[in-house]
C-alpha cells in the first residue's frame, strides 16, 4: 500500500499556507510519502492502491469530486464549505461518502449539512491541533510577538485594485473608502508599542515561485517560529490552532460576518482567546482584557483542544496501521 499526501492548486494570484499547515498535520502520521495528491484532482488519479487522509476544505473543483476507487480516505477534520456543499452532496457524493462513514468533520456545520443527507457523521476539530511535536522547550522560547495576517478579510490596495473589475466593484460596494481598515482596527486593539516591535507574517504567498516541496519548507518555518514565540496575534485559524498544540500563547481576532466564513469556525472559534470586532470597530474578548493588546498582555491558552487533538491521534494511527 502507498501512502499520499495533498497537496493543492494555487489561486490565480495567492496560495494560502494554511492548506500546507494542515498537510504537515497528515504527514507526521504516515511512514513515508509515495506521492503528492493535488486536492482538486483526486478523481484523475490511477496509480496504485494509496492511503490518504483527507483533511481540510474542500473543494474548488466541485465537477472533480469524487475521489477515484484506487484512493482509500480517512475523513478526518473534512470540510465541505457552504459555497461547495450543493455541489459535493449531490447524490453521487453522498453516497460516495457513505462508503466512508463515520465522517470525521473539522467544524460542527459540516457535521450538520452531512446529518442531514443521511451521512454518519461527527466533529473532530482540525488536525493541526495534533501539531505538538513542533513544541519546543520553555527555555527556547523568545521574547518574539508575531502578528499574522491580522483581519486579511478586510480590504486591500492589493484586492481593490486586481483588475479594473475588481476596482469598479470596490467603488460600489465602497471598499475602496475602506483600505486603511486593518490598519485602523489593528491601532484599536494592539497598543502602538506592540505594533512597533512585533514581526508580521504572512500565510498568503505569490504563485508559480515555489515548488510543493518549498512551500512544505515555508510552512515548517512559520510552524518553528510560533513554536518559539512569546504570542502570537491572527485572524488566520491555521496559525491560531497550531499554536494551541505547541502551547503557544495566542490572540485570534475575529472579524468575520460572512457565512462563508463563520461556518468554518463552528466549534473551532471557542478553543481559542478571540477578540470579537463588531461591525462598528467595537471589540471584546473572551478572556477578560482591559483595553488593548499591550507589552504586559499574559494569556494563557484554554487548553479545551486537547480533547479534539487525542482521539484525533489515535483515528489517524489506526488508519495507517491498518487496525480495527
Amino acid at each position: 500500500m502507498d501512502y499520499g499526501l495533498l497537496t493543492y492548486e494555487e489561486g490565480r494570484e495567492k496560495y494560502n499556507v494554511g492548506d500546507y499547515v494542515q498537510s504537515l498535520a497528515a504527514r507526521q502520521f504516515l511512514p513515508e510519502v509515495d506521492r503528492f495528491l493535488n486536492r482538486e484532482k483526486l478523481a484523475e488519479y490511477d496509480g496504485d492502491d494509496i492511503k490518504l487522509i483527507m483533511n481540510g476544505w474542500f473543494t474548488h473543483n466541485h465537477s472533480n469530486w469524487v475521489p477515484a476507487n484506487e484512493i482509500d480516505p480517512l475523513f478526518v477534520s473534512f470540510h465541505v464549505n457552504s459555497t461547495a456543499a450543493p455541489f459535493m452532496l449531490n447524490e453521487k457524493g453522498v453516497n460516495y461518502l457513505k462508503k466512508y462513514e463515520p465522517i470525521g468533520c473539522r467544524d460542527k456545520y459540516t457535521a450538520k449539512i452531512l446529518k442531514d443527507k443521511g451521512i454518519d457523521a461527527y466533529f473532530t476539530g482540525c488536525l493541526t491541533l495534533t501539531l505538538d511535536n513542533y513544541t519546543v522547550p520553555d527555555s527556547e522560547r523568545n521574547d518574539k510577538i508575531y502578528i499574522v495576517d491580522p483581519f486579511y478579510n478586510y480590504p486591500t490596495a492589493e484586492k481593490v485594485f486586481l483588475t479594473p473589475k475588481h476596482t469598479i466593484k470596490s467603488v460600489l460596494n465602497g471598499n475602496i473608502l475602506r483600505l486603511n481598515k486593518i490598519q485602523k482596527q489593528l491601532k484599536r486593539v494592539v497598543d502602538e508599542e506592540v505594533l512597533d516591535k512585533a514581526e508580521y507574517v504572512t500565510q498568503i504567498r505569490p504563485i508559480g515561485k515555489e515548488t510543493d516541496e518549498e512551500k512544505f519548507t515555508y510552512a515548517e518555518e512559520c510552524l518553528k517560529k510560533y513554536a518559539r514565540a512569546r504570542l502570537v496575534i491572527t485572524s488566520r485559524i491555521h496559525c491560531a490552532l497550531p499554536c494551541l498544540a505547541m502551547g503557544t500563547p495566542v490572540i485570534f481576532l475575529n472579524a468575520f460576518n460572512t457565512f462563508v466564513d463563520t461556518c468554518r469556525f463552528d466549534g473551532i472559534a471557542e478553543l481559542f482567546n478571540r477578540i470579537d470586532v463588531k461591525e462598528d470597530g467595537g471589540f471584546s474578548s473572551n478572556f477578560g482584557l482591559d483595553g488593548k493588546i499591550t507589552m504586559d498582555t499574559m494569556v494563557t491558552n484554554l487548553g479545551l483542544h486537547h480533547n479534539l487533538a487525542e482521539p484525533l491521534k489515535k483515528k489517524c494511527k489506526v488508519f495507517i496501521d491498518n487496525l480495527v
